[in-house]
């Protein structure tokens, strides 16, 4: 009988979004977290939590907003902009990490939009 844990506890969790490896009997969680609805949105905001906490107590200096704006915003802009240009990347790095095909990325954006390609090669004619 197996009494493998098959998702992971809060800790686990802490330590997966931040770079850990999650034990095998968790590979259907982890591939359903890394393509599943709503992966990209969880990924950036994973990456972007540490450094609005970094910044937070920036704006406890007592100060004007623009001050604010112009210490915290030129850290934060550029890290969320990366964040979200890197999170395919990542995602297919996690992953390889856990021992899935990172092909399975591509796959699943494959068949969410076999609709919209349908329709381009109905419009236009079968891509070449």
């Amino acid at each position: 009988m197996n009494t493998a844990p098959t998702t992971p506890t809060l800790w686990q969790k802490v330590g997966y979004w931040y770079g850990r490896r999650l034990p095998n009997s968790m590979q259907t969680w982890v591939r359903d977290d890394l393509i599943g609805p709503g992966s990209a949105r969880r990924m950036v905001l994973r990456w972007t939590l540490p450094c609005v906490l970094v910044l937070a107590p920036l704006l406890l200096i007592p100060t004007t907003p623009l001050v604010h704006m112009t210490m915290t915003l030129p850290i934060l802009i550029p890290f969320v902009y990366f964040a979200i240009a890197l999170n395919r990347v990542y995602r297919r790095h996690r992953l390889a990490q856990h021992g899935l095909d990172p092909e399975l990325l591509d796959r699943s954006l494959r068949e969410r939009d076999v609709a919209q390609h349908e329709s381009y090669a109905r419009r236009y004619g079968p891509r070449t």
